[in-house]
């Protein structure tokens, strides 16, 4: 039984304390879209998408309204495109049209961002998945609302490095396409290992083929719900900080499976999973680094900080777990750098690098970023952070992921505004020495031993 007590301290978690539910994400199936015809395949998937999500945002604002809890974002993933397009498109300028399609779509039921335009590389690339990999910087120029993500490696299969070494090139060419907007392309491009089926957060939604034909997936957030908590033990010992985060990501997690199942009901699709990932935003406030430094350390990126974060995303999780038989996604704590004001100080006055960004990134939900670089960095750089990422992840049996933002016309010392959730970023400096000879080498890095366990 639910009483007033908890009533009102709900309230005050969504008044106060920047509680709200980051986003409801509708995944759609398009492969019974598929088609030979490009402009039939076209069509088909306008309509589908159309149809299947016309009630969505509709629905996500009677929620807000009747229950008082902030809904940011309502969204859209689908099925892989490399996939759905393989038989129509012949060349990338063919996939771009699904790009802009998916677009048009997006804007006419109203959602922020669709996720998937995808592809799944981590062994090999078919050519429809290479085609849509070398038409991600037009699509990406081209339209406003659609996010690109590529998985190059997996625990099981280990590490297509062909497609690590495409993708640093793929990375600047995109940047290179919207340089008058800051090279803003980059921050819907998400390169992963070990990718989700059933990820809720752009820019690496997609939905998975293991899922049905559509579902509901939610990612709820509240950095400034336990930094608040946290608050309150001050000075305590670690026993009293981790049942403190537990508890209270228990709480925030119920709310996200009240919104889902809510959501589901209305919109009669099924209900997928709660994604319980600390998601912070450029608001005071609502920061993942001033829950760490909240911990006790006088800034992220001084030593413990890694420490602190893997104690605070086991305890978000297992707080978690308790509040939802049905947790997936990312689910931990995400440290962008553009989106976390906490994360922006500690670059600026100079405790926070990349490569303390990458050890962190060995315990938290995802990996390096929204981090804007020199627009300089060679594509041969950029791909040998893909693969020290990569690594990480496929030794670690997680998901990893890489976001940068090489900004053309930018270097070490700039400011680069990117607007709403993506927030703004100082420009970090990246190691000057020569990847090249290792990445040009080719092939792929095989599966750890620990892989194999039929």
């Amino acid at each position: 039984m639910i009483n007033i007590l908890e009533v009102n301290e709900t309230n005050k978690m969504i008044e106060q304390e920047m509680l709200d539910v980051r986003t409801i994400t509708l995944g759609i199936s398009l492969l019974d879209c598929c088609d030979t015809d490009l402009d039939r395949l076209n069509t088909r998937i306008y309509e589908k998408i159309c149809r299947t999500a016309k009630d969505l945002v509709r629905v996500g604002k009677e929620i807000e309204l009747e229950y008082g809890i902030p809904i940011v974002n309502k969204r859209i993933s689908v099925t892989p495109i490399a996939l759905v397009g393989g038989q129509a498109c012949h060349s990338p300028e063919d996939f771009v049209t699904i790009a802009q399609t998916l677009d048009r779509a997006a804007k006419e039921v109203g959602v922020n961002f669709l996720g998937g335009y995808s592809a799944l590389v981590s062994k090999g690339m078919t050519k429809a998945e290479r085609d849509l990999i070398l038409s991600i910087p037009q699509a990406m120029a081209s339209t406003e609302r659609i996010c690109s993500s590529v998985n190059i490696g997996s625990t099981k299969t280990g590490i297509n490095m062909d497609a690590v070494k495409l993708m640093g090139e793929i990375v600047l060419k995109t940047a290179e396409a919207t340089k008058d907007q800051n090279s803003l392309g980059c921050a819907k491009l998400v390169i992963f290992c070990n990718a989700p089926d059933d990820n809720p957060f752009m820019a690496g939604a997609f939905h998975g083929v293991t899922e049905g034909d559509a579902v509901i997936n939610v990612g709820v957030s509240g950095p400034g719900v336990v930094k608040h908590a946290l608050e309150a033990v001050r000075g305590k010992n670690f026993e009293v900080l981790c049942e403190t985060v537990k508890k209270t990501a228990f709480k925030v997690t119920r709310m996200g499976q009240l919104v889902a199942l809510e959501a589901s009901e209305r919109l009669g699709i099924p209900f997928g999973i709660v994604d319980l990932s600390l998601a912070p935003t450029p608001s005071v406030g609502d920061s993942v680094a001033e829950i760490l430094e909240e911990m006790g350390l006088e800034s992220v990126g001084a030593p413990g900080t890694t420490a602190a974060l893997a104690l605070l995303n086991d305890q978000v999780k297992k707080g978690g777990v308790m509040a939802s038989s049905f947790v997936g996604g990312l689910s931990g704590a995400f440290i962008p750098v553009s989106e976390d004001q906490g994360m922006i100080d500690a670059v600026n006055r100079g405790a926070l690098t990349i490569e303390k960004l990458e050890a962190m990134t060995s315990v938290c939900s995802v990996g390096l970023d929204m981090i804007a670089i020199p627009g300089k960095t060679p594509a041969t750089t950029i791909a040998g952070i893909i693969a020290d990422e990569a690594a990480i992840g496929m030794i670690n049996q997680k998901t990893t992921a890489v976001r940068l933002i090489p900004v053309i016309g930018k270097d070490v010392g700039d400011v680069v505004e990117f607007g709403g959730l993506l927030g703004y970023a100082p420009v970090q400096p990246v190691n000057k020495f020569s990847c090249a000879d290792f990445i040009n080498r080719g092939g792929r890095i095989p599966a750890p031993i620990h892989s194999f366990k039929n």
